[in-house]
Parts: structure tokens; sequence; C-alpha cells
């Protein structure tokens, strides 16, 4: 077999087609206008300070939560409604909301972390977030997530306070 006739291994792997960092500049630029100009709602986000609450050690739990600054964040939010739940003793009545967070935006340009036991404030009221899933993906790419999902439901009068 000729020398000039044989097949060359590329130095570099080609670049995806679909999936490149061109188009995913783009999902996030288009992302980043429909929420914050025309769809998205804004709300503000009350992380939790890993550093100045105390956890327990075994459960992971704590009772009192230190916060961190509010962040202003654009998302989209679904208000779920009330439930009104009844057992022998009392009626009770939850508000619960689904706020889809793009996850990119939230990451790289504002530094947070969405993470259960945050709180939201939405509208004038308290909001816990209790569920978080990464439902929708970029392109089909499973290591491309593209929404943060959160479940929230209406917190107590006295289970969080701002101030």
């Amino acid at each position: 077999m000729s020398d000039d006739n044989k097949w060359e291994r590329p130095e570099a792997p080609p670049p995806p087609l679909f999936l490149g960092k061109k188009e995913k500049d783009l999902v996030k630029q288009v992302n980043d206008e429909l929420i914050e100009r025309v769809i998205g709602q804004r709300i503000i986000y009350y992380p939790i300070s890993l550093e100045h609450t105390n956890f327990h050690s075994l459960y992971g739990e704590a009772i009192q939560k230190t916060f961190l600054p509010p962040v202003h964040v654009h998302a989209l939010v679904k208000w779920e409604g009330t439930e009104t739940t009844q057992d022998a003793y009392s009626i009770d009545k939850r508000s619960k909301l689904t706020i889809g967070f793009h996850k990119r935006r939230l990451v790289e340009d504002q530094n947070l972390f969405v993470r259960e036991g945050d709180f939201v404030l939405f509208g004038d009221l308290f909001y816990e977030i209790v569920k978080l899933s990464q439902p929708k993906l970029l392109f089909g790419d499973v290591f491309q997530k593209l929404e943060i999902s959160a479940i929230c439901i209406r917190a107590r009068e006295n289970l969080f306070n701002a101030k």
C-alpha cells in the first residue's frame, strides 16, 4: 500500500453538530431575554448560609437557619392554587408554586445554587422550596440540564422572618 493513500487520524475530534458553544450561548441568550423581558416573573430568593447555619451532624437539619442577603431572580412561576386538607382536628389551607429557574443564568451569572430549604418571596408571601428536579435537557444531551424546577409551599407565619 502506498504512503500517500494512508488514512490519518485527526488530532482532535470534530465539534458536535448541534451542541457547540455557539448553540449553547444562543439558547442561553434567548432564554434570558424571554424570562427577563417577556414571560418571566421576578422573585426574591433567600439562600441558606451553609457556613453560618448550625446543622445537626447526623440528620443534616437545622432548627435555626441563617440566610444570606436576598437575591432578585427572574424565573417562570406557576401558581398551583390553594389546597384544603382536613384531619380530625382542623382544616388547613396550603398554597403551592412551581418555579422554573434557568440553570445557566443562575450558576454562571448570579453564582446562585438552588437548594431545598431555601425560601422565596413571590408577591407578598414567603414560600419554602421542598422539592427540586431538573426536567429539561438541552437538545436531548443528558449532560446539559437547562432548567431547575422547584416545588414550593407557602411558609407558615412564624417559620421565616426576612428581617
